[in-house]
């Protein structure tokens, strides 16, 4: 009789845990994802290599929000004909995200990054003296190649003068892609603030970047409420390439 008891909970536990490897998790500050418990998640992916079907990247840790996302860069110590120019470390922004994969190897891999800016809690603009717009978008893709089975992380860093001029990281998205472009994986990490509808979304067709009513958005004197701005780039154009470089794998130069 005890064993079929422990069979029946047995039974109702797995039942449980496949049900929510196959539901969208919904965390505080995150709205869409395709985090999985690590169980449920690795026989998912396995069962998509067996029955021939696109493996799935499954995103372990997303970056977060504000102040959190911000580091000061490692110091190295070396010989230089000029005095040090900033005597106190100068924060960067740093996003980063943890995934795992469960093919052999995938050929290649690409992070689409999506992030907003928001002015009104930058470090040295303050009260926003130039009258810039209140949110500033950077976008850019990495791809990483010959990516092996297991656990890796991936990137993107903004110089400090992008914290200290156009503020912290209010909304950051990720989309995650093969070489046919097939979306694998993907998240997205918000808070609410002055643009109505750009956090909370219930998919990723529907997050801010998609949304051209947040996008092009306007001040009440007509002026765009998101300015798009350059400067995002991979960690390893960056001083953190030298961080844990074996968690990533290689992109083409």
């Amino acid at each position: 009789m005890k064993k079929l008891v422990i069979a029946t909970m047995t039974a109702v536990l797995v039942g449980a845990a496949f049900a929510q490897a196959r539901g969208i998790t919904r965390r505080a500050g995150a709205s869409v994802s395709t985090k999985r418990p690590a169980a449920a998640a690795a026989a998912e992916a396995e069962d998509d290599v067996t029955t021939g079907k696109a493996a799935k990247v499954i995103i372990d840790q997303f970056p977060k929000t504000g102040r959190p996302s911000t580091l000061s860069a490692p110091a190295l110590a070396g010989a230089s004909l000029l005095p040090q120019c900033y005597t106190k470390p100068r924060k960067w922004i740093v996003l980063e995200t943890k995934y795992s994969t469960f093919v052999p190897f995938q050929d290649q891999l690409t992070f689409t990054w999506h992030v907003l800016l928001e002015t009104k809690s930058a470090t040295e603009n303050k009260g926003n003296k130039e009258g810039i717009a209140p949110y500033s978008y950077f976008t850019t893709s990495t791809t990483y190649y010959n990516i092996p089975k297991g656990s890796h992380a991936a990137s993107v860093c903004l110089h400090p003068s992008y914290l200290e001029r156009y503020g912290e990281p209010k909304a950051i998205g990720l989309v995650i892609t093969n070489a046919k472009g097939e979306v694998l994986g993907g998240d997205c990490e918000a808070e609410g603030g002055e643009l109505k509808n750009f956090h909370h979304p219930k998919s990723l067709e529907s997050a801010f970047w998609n949304d051209q009513k947040v996008m092009n958005a306007t001040q009440p004197n007509g002026d765009p409420m998101i300015e798009r701005r350059q400067g995002l780039v991979d960690r390893s154009k960056t001083i953190w390439a030298l961080v844990n470089p074996n968690d990533y794998e290689y992109v083409a130069q």
